[in-house]
């Protein structure tokens, strides 16, 4: 007998039984559906930091307190418990002698300070996330005002009570409200809107758009704190990356700072960082979400057997007709790849629905890799669950299943 043939009479016999098809569908359909949705955000959020990254430049350096990346590459209690102990080992003074000592590979540096507070606006209030900054961290970080325009020296150094604000917390407080030249208060006292911020993001952490910059002098005055929360040096060229970074790392020693109270580091170094988090949380929940395709696959053989015991006589009229064992065989696997693969092609589509959905809220994207991925493991699931009733209705005796009732 041809493999069409085969083929045909499988697609007939589910046919036949289009309900119970379907309802056996269900768990390869959830189980596929789940691990393509959750790995297209988990890769749709990886490519969105790496474009945000990329906006920054790849000659972009950092220097914070302490070692954030730890013995593994990622953010542990001890590392934290070492950054803490090295806040204010950084000062301001540190990073203008950087920029005044390798000025041939150094094209420029700002210095950010952190705090938090509250804002508010008429009856509008909001706890924010304070970052007071040079005058220079626009064009070092490649930020833009799309209103009004960004601070100048002259109100650094005059610490006056100016402001940009981030794109989401400017919506939150103002809604359709020019806030240009708006009054804010911040903890007591009036601050004015000078301008508003492109929306940033997040570089795999909180989202700049919900910051509020001040000048860093303003900060330290109004806030009583004089604490560097980072440096973010520009070098001139990406091929003196590495040059410039063990220059700053000699100045900062000779600034009597321990080897583990700073950290000077590339985004190529954070990114790698953030990606292994990712991708161990993305493989995580895809793992979780295969359980489903598991559980569908044991859904297959259950009611595959139950079609054998159903069909006992008709395999018997067939082997009794001349169909052979490995006809009866193949037959079965058909019919069990078939609820597979479709249940995997319904499941890929709805999860391709759903992450375009899901793009107006958070970043998804299905790859090819896993879709291919959850349609070849759903293919598998479905021959490996479907082998045992497969065996079983080739191995019937042709003339004990005529006989059965």
């Amino acid at each position: 007998m041809e493999i069409k043939s085969i083929f045909f009479t499988a697609v007939k016999a589910l046919w036949i039984n289009k309900t119970r098809s379907v309802l056996t569908m269900l768990g390869v359909i959830i189980g596929v559906g789940s691990v393509v949705l959750l790995t297209s955000i988990g890769t749709g959020l990886q490519l969105y930091i790496q474009q945000q990254f990329a906006n920054l430049g790849a000659n972009t350096l950092f220097v914070v307190p302490g070692n954030p990346f730890g013995e593994n590459g990622g953010l542990g209690n001890q590392e934290t418990a070492f950054i803490e102990s090295a806040q204010g080992k950084i000062k301001r003074r540190y990073l203008d002698k950087i920029l005044r000592d390798h000025r041939d590979v150094i094209a420029d540096g700002a210095a950010t300070g952190f705090s938090t507070g509250e804002a508010k606006y008429k009856n509008k209030t909001k706890k924010i996330t304070l970052l007071g900054v040079t005058a220079n961290y626009e064009t070092v970080n490649n930020f833009q005002a799309v209103k009004g325009q960004w601070f100048t020296n002259n109100d650094e150094s005059g610490s006056r009570r100016i402001v940009m604000m981030g794109a989401k917390i400017t919506e939150e407080l103002f809604g359709q409200i020019d806030p240009i030249n708006k009054q804010i208060k911040i903890e007591g006292q009036n601050y004015r809107v000078a301008g508003v911020l492109e929306s940033k993001g997040g570089f795999g952490g909180p989202s700049f758009d919900n910051y509020i910059y001040l000048p860093l002098n303003t900060l330290f005055d109004d806030f009583n704190t004089e604490l560097i929360d980072s440096f973010s040096i520009k070098v001139k060229d990406e091929s003196q990356v590495d040059e410039a970074t063990k220059r700053i790392e000699k100045t900062l020693l000779a600034q009597n700072l321990k080897k583990d109270e700073f950290s000077v580091f590339d985004q190529t170094q954070l990114l790698e960082t953030i990606n292994n988090i990712l991708g161990i949380l993305t493989a995580g929940l895809g793992a979780i979400a295969a359980i489903s395709l598991v559980v569908g696959g044991i859904g297959i053989m259950n009611i595959m057997l139950v079609s054998v015991t159903e069909r006992t006589r008709e395999i018997g009229l067939r082997k009794a007709l001349g169909a052979t064992p490995n006809v009866i065989l193949i037959q079965f696997l058909f019919e069990a790849a078939l609820l597979s693969v479709t249940g995997g092609m319904i499941g890929v589509g709805i999860a391709y629905a759903g992450s375009l959905f899901i793009q107006q809220y958070f970043p998804a994207q299905v790859t090819p890799q896993a879709v291919i991925l959850a349609f070849t493991v759903s293919t598998i699931v479905g021959l490996i669950f479907g082998a045992a009733p497969a065996r079983r209705a080739a191995k019937l005796s042709p003339i004990e299943a005529l006989r059965y009732e």
